[in-house]
């Protein structure tokens, strides 16, 4: 019997281990300090977690497919950048659109190497991150960006205006996760991603065009990159060359904490958004009980550790084996 209740803690823990511990720590830190579950201490969490979230919704598609991608912060510093440049020379109206289209022309390229190519996305994203953070150095001479004129642009609506009583970032995030999400769950396409991360050898005997599901999943990406670029920029109207430097961490993170599996196929935007939560929560209590800012690199490292582990523990159904 007490065999028995072992293994079923095992697997309750292998399966709702990340969720189990995101209540202690929800508990650990509401006795800490009581303003960590105060109305504003919440929106003000998931306002500042919109901006991750909106690029974790894009690198989920990625991940299904079985695939990384490691550039989404160089990626998100190169559209901030872009995006507050063009502001003041053609204006916001025309801004926007050439920065989405820049931003995924890079997504086209990497999904070019990784989808028609065959090319590790491992190895092409990472490089892609050192040459995009160099395209955004060069391409901005060195220097932060602001808007000359702040107080008369309307640019700012995207990022500090709020809708009906909700800041328009939390409004955009929900959206574009509805959206995708309905993408994912309720469309061929969405079957196609899950069925190319799952085995892709299968899928291409299936009919599935491989590559071109690849192809669109980091296209995707690049959209959901770019909004976030969007967002920032609305957010601060100004910004370093470095904004979005460390953030692909983070984006990882929050996907694999929501579920997905880095061998892909397995994996919701649902979850995902409970994933960047998770990680907005937690980072948030850990400021609110008096650790430095600085502190949430490692615990976003202990996380993603503890995350891996149980994504495999989950597959063989135990914490843990004597047999890789």
């Amino acid at each position: 019997m007490g065999r028995f209740s072992n293994l079923k803690l095992g697997e309750i823990l292998a399966r709702q281990g990340i969720l189990i511990a995101f209540a202690l720590f929800l508990i650990g830190f509401t006795i800490a300090n009581d303003r960590f579950l105060a109305p504003d201490n919440i929106m003000g969490v998931v306002r500042s977690s919109a901006i991750l979230g909106v690029m974790a919704l894009g690198v989920t598609f990625v991940v299904l497919s079985g695939n990384l991608d490691l550039s989404v912060g160089s990626m998100m510093s190169f559209s901030t950048i872009v995006v507050l440049d063009l502001h003041d020379k053609i204006g916001p109206v025309l801004a926007i659109p050439a920065m989405f289209a820049m931003t995924m022309c890079l997504g086209a390229l990497i999904g070019f190497l990784v989808g028609y190519l065959r090319l590790n996305s491992l190895i092409v994203t990472l490089g892609m991150l050192s040459a995009i953070h160099g395209l955004t150095l060069t391409y901005s001479g060195g220097k932060n960006m602001d808007i000359a004129d702040k107080e008369g642009t309307w640019f700012s609506v995207f990022g500090q205006s709020d809708l009906v009583g909700i800041p328009v970032p939390i409004l955009i995030f929900a959206l574009l996760a509805s959206t995708l999400g309905i993408l994912l769950a309720k469309t061929p396409y969405g079957r196609k991603v899950y069925a190319v991360g799952g085995n892709g050898v299968a899928a291409t005997f299936s009919g599935i065009n491989r590559s071109r599901v690849v192809f669109t999943c980091y296209v995707l990406s690049s959209f959901c990159v770019a909004t976030a670029g969007l967002l920032q920029a609305s957010r601060s109207l100004g910004s370093q060359n470095t904004v979005g430097q460390g953030l692909e961490l983070e984006v990882l993170a929050a996907v694999i904490l929501g579920g997905a599996s880095l061998m892909g196929g397995s994996g919701t935007i649902f979850k995902t958004v409970i994933g960047v939560l998770i990680l907005g929560f937690i980072q948030n209590g850990l400021l609110l009980v008096g650790l430095q800012f600085y502190a949430q690199y490692i615990v976003t490292w202990i996380i993603i550790i503890l995350a891996v582990w149980l994504d495999i523990a989950a597959k063989r159904g135990k914490l843990w084996s004597p047999i890789a």
